[in-house]
């Protein structure tokens, strides 16, 4: 496994910027579209999230989420696994408080926001060449009986 592997799955992310996150409840899976705070140095993924919200109970059951971030427009993908924890942190909160924090919460005050971190395991990415370079190679693969090169596609241990 390559650095440079474990670099583009961090450049896709943060590229990318939003993702759904992906909890059990029981044994149904749910998933939420959330706004990623990508902290490569502390090997951390982190979100802002509600005290109120059934994601939080999700997690403190069971920890273990996906995050699923797509660029369908350029056709990247990333898939990644990984642990979370849901903590009271304010130091943390008034650092990844952002504008699209302010749709949920008036300010980083608000006792009811919390920061969700996950933990990153593993990731796999898909990064073909683009939407139209992707269809002409398909095409072109349906006509030739051959199989389209749709880019690079690489599991990562992060």
């Amino acid at each position: 496994m390559s650095d440079d592997n474990i670099d583009h799955v961090w450049k896709l992310m943060k590229k990318i910027g939003f993702c759904m996150l992906a909890t059990k409840d029981g044994q149904d899976i749910r998933a939420r579209p959330m706004a990623a705070h990508l902290e490569r140095e502390e090997h951390a993924i982190y979100f802002l999230t509600d005290a109120e919200s059934h994601k939080d109970d999700e997690i403190q059951r069971d920890p273990h989420v996906g995050l699923f971030f797509a660029d369908a427009g350029d056709q990247k993908y990333v898939s990644v696994t990984g642990r979370a924890a849901v903590s009271n942190d304010r130091a943390k909160i008034k650092e990844l408080w952002s504008t699209p924090a302010k749709a949920w919460w008036d300010d980083p005050e608000d006792p009811s926001i919390r920061v969700l971190k996950v933990t990153p395991n593993d990731a796999q990415y898909w990064d073909s060449p683009g939407t139209v370079v992707s269809y002409i190679k398909m095409l072109t693969a349906a006509v030739s009986d051959s199989r389209p090169d749709m880019g690079d596609n690489e599991k990562v241990k992060l």
